[in-house]
């Protein structure tokens, strides 16, 4: 019981940031569904500072480490708002373009890395054994982990800055008629980059979370399994709001967390259900979850449109 406690937790709060950065974003009036990519981008700069910090003193592998993995999810998120903001390109084709891409220079950087280190070592992999206990605090056997910490305190700002502040405000002023929200003086464009950079912040950050969930390495080929969509259908079912959001990843996140340790649990072993399929379970209540309250979601009205100064 404590070890799904823990992972549901874990796995909540990287569900929790990477939704809340879309949750910026689509606010905004930009659709990022190269959350995904974002994530891999985050997870990459995240492990390699790991790697070669692993003798440093833990506070400044935390904060270090937190930083550049906010870095790397920021400036992967300038592609995004590149082609869409600038370019008016279609939102959709470029998170997908940006999710395939991600992976793809992801294990393209890992394996020149790794075999300048040592010819024969081909792989994708990164190691950060040492590291990774930088983030862990033991209370008995409960593995607290500070970046729980860190996507409770994202949920209590995100909510703060979007309903609180005049910033969040006109953010979400673009996202429903930037039309309007131009004709009182607002800057639609830099409030949609801001919307679009924020994301890339904590989704980079949700990256480096995912492949420290109870692994020492990671192998960048295998991308993060699907949690930049799982983190959008979490966005979705909380109906762009902060509280929904945290809510909602505590669901999702239970679930991704029993594939974890059910084998734990003597009367679910008793049923012979195939580990995979504890494992598809997330992917599969998304769907249940979206296809019965999808119809009932309000979505920013004028997100993934293009905004044209000089239309009205």
């Amino acid at each position: 019981m404590i070890l799904l406690i823990q992972y549901t937790l874990l796995f909540a709060a990287v569900l929790s940031l990477v939704a809340l950065g879309g949750c910026f974003s689509e606010h905004s009036g930009v659709i990022n569904l190269g959350l995904e990519g974002v994530m891999v981008m985050g997870a990459l700069g995240g492990a390699l500072t790991m790697k070669y910090m692993a003798n440093a003193p833990y506070i400044a592998i935390f904060f270090v480490v937190l930083l550049v993995a906010a870095i790397s999810g920021i400036a992967y998120t300038v592609l995004l708002g590149v082609a869409s903001i600038n370019f008016k390109a279609d939102q959709t084709l470029i998170g997908t373009a940006l999710n395939i891409l991600a992976t793809a220079v992801a294990t393209v950087v890992v394996k020149a890395i790794n075999m300048a280190e040592n010819p024969d070592n081909v792989s994708s992999t990164v190691e950060y054994l040492a590291a990774k206990k930088a983030f862990i605090i033991r209370f008995g056997k409960f593995e607290f982990n500070w970046f729980m910490l860190v996507a409770l305190i994202a949920l209590i700002t995100a909510h703060t800055v979007l309903y609180k502040t005049k910033f969040g405000l006109r953010l979400m002023a673009c996202g429903e008629n930037p039309q309007a929200a131009d004709s009182v003086g607002i800057n639609v464009y830099h409030l949609r980059w801001a919307g679009v950079l924020i994301s890339g912040f904590l989704g980079g950050i949700g990256g480096i979370v995912y492949i420290t969930a109870g692994v020492s390495e990671w192998k960048f080929e295998s991308g993060v399994a699907g949690f930049g969509f799982l983190s959008l259908a979490v966005m979705i079912f909380g109906q762009w709001k902060p509280k929904n959001i945290g809510l909602a990843a505590l669901l999702f996140g239970f679930f991704r967390a029993l594939s974890n340790v059910y084998s734990g649990f003597g009367f679910l072993v008793a049923l012979n259900i195939p580990g995979t399929i504890y494992n598809m379970i997330p992917y599969l209540i998304s769907l249940i979850v979206l296809a019965f309250t999808s119809k009932n979601s309000r979505a920013p009205k004028a997100e993934g449109i293009p905004y044209d100064k000089g239309s009205r």
